[in-house]
């Protein structure tokens, strides 16, 4: 019986966007105010929702929930990063590589379902208002946000358990930024049927699922909408659905990109562009989407910077 010598894979090389060290430079620096203008976009967010009174409802909770998410989201991917553009050794522990992995999975489906609350909580705002204070109060809000984590990191955790199932022999330069399932398939070197399978109904699932459930609460809300008879009705109605939409478009649509798509090559290149997207600008946006288009956010940071200039 004939043996195969192979090279026990104990770390990866990320290869990032370039190869270009002037290049490299440039992006660290870009990368950098992104990912600092994310986090503090995202934390003064959420210090505005739990300290100021009128921001104590179940859309604000939501989004203070949205905002924790694409920190860790982020945060799961920039500081490796920022580090590999100044490295010339730009490699990531096997162990280190399939945490990053189970993270992304876990926290991508969480984003997803949380977005989904946020189209159900304002079903609930404006379809039955008369409902809304006991079907929407502070016990129910913490136990339907308690699903999407504990339902994300289980999916994340069955998918790192699938891909720990493959063989990495040999070749371990994956052709991205970080540890994602398309480039991390196209090293394996055993069977991936299973797990590209897996990949795609769940990734199909939960993009599909998700976003139906936006879509029926959109549905319904548009419909309530336009039974009211005043104009300056509608427009508050509308008003307060737009940043979650705008929201909801990049996020989902960047997605659909990335994975319904067959890993190989090409798709991968392509999928380091989309990535940039969902993963750097949606989690930086996010906050000023809903701070720019929400009044009662840029009513509470105005009485904030009021009273920090008052105090002086």
């Amino acid at each position: 019986m004939s043996s195969k010598n192979y090279t026990v894979v104990t770390e990866f090389i990320l290869l990032g966007l370039t190869d270009n060290p002037a290049l490299e430079r440039i992006l660290f620096g870009v990368f950098l105010v992104i990912y600092l203008i994310t986090l503090v976009g995202n934390v003064c967010m959420i210090v505005l929702i739990r300290t100021n009174s009128h921001l104590q409802t179940p859309m604000y909770f939501f989004l203070s929930h949205l905002s924790f998410v694409d920190i860790c989201y982020s945060s799961n991917v920039t500081p490796n990063m920022l580090y590999n553009f100044l490295s010339e050794q730009k490699t990531i522990s096997y162990a280190g590589c399939f945490s990053q992995c189970l993270l992304f999975i876990a926290l991508v489906i969480t984003e997803f379902y949380i977005l989904a609350l946020m189209a159900y909580d304002r079903y609930m705002a404006i379809c039955k208002p008369l409902l809304y204070g006991s079907k929407m109060s502070r016990s129910v809000c913490i136990t339907l946000v308690m699903i999407p984590y504990t339902y994300g990191f289980a999916n994340g955790l069955v998918q790192t358990i699938l891909m720990l199932r493959l063989s990495f022999c040999g070749h371990n330069e994956i052709n991205h930024f970080y540890c994602a399932d398309p480039p991390l398939l196209v090293l394996a070197c055993s069977d991936t049927y299973v797990k590209e399978t897996a990949m795609f109904v769940v990734a199909g699932f939960n993009l599909t699922c998700s976003l139906a459930m936006i879509f029926v609460s959109y549905i319904f809300i548009f419909t309530a909408i336009l039974r009211i008879r005043s104009a300056e009705g509608r427009r508050k109605a509308f008003s307060t659905c737009g940043s979650h939409l705008t929201a909801v478009t990049i996020f989902y649509g960047t997605l659909f990109c990335m994975y319904l798509r067959s890993p190989s090559e090409t798709s991968v290149e392509q999928g380091k562009i989309v990535a940039v997207f969902y993963i750097f600008v949606s989690p930086m946006l996010n906050p000023l989407i809903y701070s720019l288009r929400n009044k009662d956010v840029k009513e509470a940071f105005r009485k904030v910077i009021q009273k920090k200039l008052f105090a002086k």
